[in-house]
């Protein structure tokens, strides 16, 4: 079957074409408005240039729409940051493989199909300047390729299936479609990124960097991260009452929707064993209003009992740690790389209690 995975996480057919364009399998409306991300969906997140944030969202938003409607995914795009030359456009849908490939006849799901639309738009203006200036100088255009460049960011827990064990994977994808794949962190993070994001660069000629993104965004569909569900509430990349308190990396990692992991899974991001030893503090704040915060507490500090006890995570309430009408309330606990994440279910806990519009101090 087309599009089936072997027993390696990979497609069963790719690789050997310059893919095209997606097509639909099943013609019909615009998929309905999807405000969450859930942990089965398939999610990217692709940076745009500012100069070329127009091609894909053409004027009155025509180009996004269509982009969303040809592709039957959600698109969303940041709001930019002064000083800052990049848009982060964030790419979503359900995992089902249900639109057509171009002429492979293989099966991928509806993000997938959205962000090679997204990254056929961003590169065309600069392959037709470079065809533009071959032309004017009297050149073969054909005599030096146009270089691109594709920059992503990707959570930490989930990189390893792009790096492998090792880093098996990543050179194998780079020997497959001799693309240049280069992966950074912390202090090489634009100011975008969460503090646990991690830069995915893809550099080479267009039909090399295709394929190279290709194989990137097949594994990032079959591994997705555990904490992409709170990945919208950070869209604005700010501090937003009531939910997590999402800050943008601009050389302070301590605040994020991720939280801060202090440590290195470089060399282990698939462990053969449980290693208690090998576990990182991982921490994260919400920004709680002082209005709510009986809610969060309960009478006799019950509710926040309950919820320590249940998720295994540290809380803490620092109503003098915030400026105006909120608190922040800080959340942490040591973690394993493969197990569910005590702090992520503790966030989720008191994340509804923190938003609730109430007058009540407790519950």
């Amino acid at each position: 079957m087309a599009g089936q995975r072997n027993d390696h996480g990979k497609r069963s057919q790719h690789l050997q074409s310059d893919y095209g364009g997606g097509k639909r399998r099943n013609p019909g409306d615009d998929p309905s408005d999807q405000h969450t991300i859930t942990n089965e969906d398939t999610v990217y997140r692709y940076l745009c240039p500012l100069r070329k944030i127009g091609s894909i969202i053409g004027k009155g938003g025509e180009i996004a729409k269509q982009l969303r409607a040809d592709s039957k995914s959600n698109i969303r795009i940041s709001d930019s940051m002064p000083g800052y030359d990049e848009r982060v456009v964030t790419i979503y849908s359900s995992s089902e493989e249900t639109n057509l490939f171009g002429d492979t006849g293989e099966y991928i799901c509806p993000a997938q199909d959205a962000l090679f639309m997204v990254h056929d738009r961003v590169i065309a203006e600069d392959l037709n300047n470079a065809a533009a200036a071959a032309e004017e100088e009297e050149e073969d255009i054909f005599g030096e390729v146009q270089q691109v460049t594709v920059r992503m960011l990707v959570p930490t827990d989930q990189i390893g299936c792009v790096i492998g064990k090792g880093g098996q994977v990543i050179q194998n994808i780079r020997s497959e479609t001799r693309a240049q794949i280069r992966i950074t962190k912390d202090e090489h993070l634009p100011p975008l990124a969460l503090s646990t994001d991690e830069l995915l660069l893809i550099h080479g000629e267009p039909t090399t960097v295709r394929k190279a993104l290709y194989q990137v965004a097949t594994r990032l569909h079959e591994n997705p991260s555990r904490s992409q569900h709170l990945l919208l509430s950070s869209s604005a990349n700010t501090y937003q009452s009531g939910g997590v308190l999402v800050t943008a990396n601009a050389g302070a990692p301590l605040l994020g929707l991720y939280g801060n992991y202090k440590g290195s899974w470089s060399s282990s991001f698939y462990p053969d064993h449980r290693d208690e030893a090998s576990a990182k503090d991982f921490s994260l704040r919400l920004l709680c209003p002082i209005a709510n915060i009986g809610g969060v507490i309960g009478k006799g500090g019950g509710i926040i009992k309950q919820i320590r006890q249940e998720s295994r995570a540290s809380i803490k309430v620092d109503s003098s740690g915030a400026e105006g009408d909120d608190c922040i309330i800080f959340i942490s606990a040591k973690e394993l790389l493969e197990d569910q994440s005590p702090t992520m279910n503790a966030a989720l806990s008191l994340q509804p209690r923190c938003s609730e519009k109430t007058e009540k101090g407790t519950s």
